[in-house]
C-alpha cells in the first residue's frame, strides 16, 4: 500500500479522462439490458416518479478497475488481487440485490467477508491507534468499513447525489496523492473512480435516465473507504474524517433518530436529511448543489489540515467542518419559505 513512485499530473489526468470515457461508453451499451432486467419502479420510499433502469454502477466499477489495471501494468504498480476480488464480490452481491432483493443478514455477511479479507492482507505496521491491540483496531475498522459501505448505499437516493459527494472526495484524494500525502495505488484508484463517476453523471442528472444501483454504490463505498483508510494510515485521520463528513453525519444521525423513535431502522425509508430537504421544498438540483459546495468546503479543510501539519489546525478544521455540515443539515430539515 506504500509504493514509492508518485504519479504525475498528466498521468492522473489521463486516468480520469480514460475512466470517464470507458464508463460512459459502457453505460450506453448496458442501458437497454438494464431497462429490461433491472428496472427500479417507484414506491413510497422512492424519490423518483418513473420506472428507471438501475445498475449503471456496473459500468462505473468496470471502468475504475479496468483503467487502474491498465495503468498499473504500464507503471508496474500491482492492484492487489484480494482488493479486486473483494470489489467484484460486493458488486455481484449488489447486482443480485438489484434484480432480486437479498435478505439483510446474508447481504451483511457477504459485505463483512469482502471487507475482512482486505483488512487481513494489510501489513501489521499500518496502524492508526498504536495504543490499541492490533486485533481491536482491525475489528473497529471492520465495523466502520461495514457501516461506510452501507451508508454510501443509503445516501444514493437522489439524482446526482453520489456524484456530488464522491467526486469531490476522490478528486481531493487524487490531489493529495499528487502532493505525496497518499500512496500511489489509492491515488490512482481515486482518480479512476472520479473519472468513472464523471462519465456516469450525464446519465444521472435530473431527471435521471439510469441509477447506479447497489452494484455501484456498495463497491464505491468499499473503494472510497479503502482510500480513506490509506489516508488515515499516513497520519491524516482528521482529513480522512473530514472528506466524507456530510455522508457520515446524515446517515449516522438518521440511523440514531430512527432507533430512538423505535422504528425498524434496518428497513428502507426516505427520512435522510437530503430526502427531507426535497419534502421541505428544495428542488433536487438545489439539494445536490448544496451538498457539492459543502463537500468542496470539506475538501479544502481536509487539504489545509494536511498542509498545515498542526494538531491545533487539524482540530480547528474538524470543528469548522462539523459546523458547516450542521448548518446544511439544519437547512435541509427546515421548511423552505415560498
Amino acid at each position: 500500500m506504500l509504493e514509492p513512485h508518485v504519479p504525475g499530473a498528466f498521468d492522473l489526468f489521463i486516468a480520469v479522462v480514460a475512466a470517464g470515457l470507458v464508463s460512459a461508453g459502457l453505460i450506453v451499451v448496458l442501458r437497454p439490458l438494464l431497462q429490461r432486467y433491472a428496472l427500479a419502479r417507484p414506491n413510497a420510499r422512492s424519490s423518483h416518479k418513473l420506472p428507471t433502469p438501475q445498475g449503471a454502477g456496473l459500468a462505473v466499477i468496470a471502468a475504475t478497475l479496468l483503467v487502474t489495471i491498465v495503468w498499473q501494468a504500464i507503471n508496474g504498480v500491482a492492484l492487489p488481487l484480494i482488493l479486486a476480488g473483494a470489489v467484484l464480490l460486493i458488486a455481484v452481491v449488489g447486482l443480485v440485490d438489484d434484480i432480486r432483493p437479498i435478505p439483510v443478514l446474508p447481504r451483511l455477511l457477504f459485505q463483512a467477508a469482502a471487507i475482512g479479507v482486505v483488512l487481513a492482507t494489510l501489513p501489521s505496521d499500518l496502524r492508526i491507534a498504536t495504543a490499541l491491540p492490533i486485533a481491536l483496531e482491525r475489528g473497529a475498522i471492520l465495523i466502520a468499513g461495514l457501516w461506510f459501505v452501507n451508508l454510501v448505499n443509503f445516501m444514493d437516493g437522489l439524482d446526482l447525489m453520489t456524484v456530488a459527494e464522491i467526486v469531490p472526495v476522490t478528486a481531493t484524494l487524487t490531489l493529495l496523492g499528487w502532493l505525496e500525502a497518499l500512496p500511489v495505488l489509492p491515488t490512482i484508484v481515486a482518480a479512476t473512480l472520479c473519472g468513472a463517476l464523471l462519465g456516469f453523471s450525464p446519465f444521472n442528472r435530473p431527471v435521471a435516465k439510469v441509477f447506479l444501483g447497489d452494484v455501484g454504490s456498495l463497491p464505491i463505498g468499499l473503494l472510497v473507504g479503502w482510500c480513506l483508510l490509506a489516508l488515515a494510515f499516513q497520519h491524516n485521520l482528521i482529513a480522512a474524517l473530514l472528506l466524507p463528513l456530510y455522508y457520515l453525519a446524515d446517515a449516522t444521525l438518521t440511523l440514531l433518530r430512527r432507533m430512538a423513535n423505535g422504528e425498524a431502522f434496518w428497513a428502507a425509508h426516505r427520512t435522510h436529511y437530503y430526502q427531507r430537504a426535497t419534502d421541505n421544498g428544495l428542488a433536487v438540483t438545489q439539494v445536490v448543489g448544496r451538498v457539492f459546495v459543502l463537500n468542496c468546503v470539506l475538501a479544502a479543510l481536509a487539504t489545509a489540515s494536511i498542509a498545515l501539519n498542526s494538531p491545533i489546525a487539524s482540530g480547528l478544521a474538524l470543528v469548522a467542518g462539523a459546523a458547516a455540515v450542521g448548518f446544511v443539515l439544519v437547512r435541509f430539515s427546515t421548511k423552505q419559505s415560498r
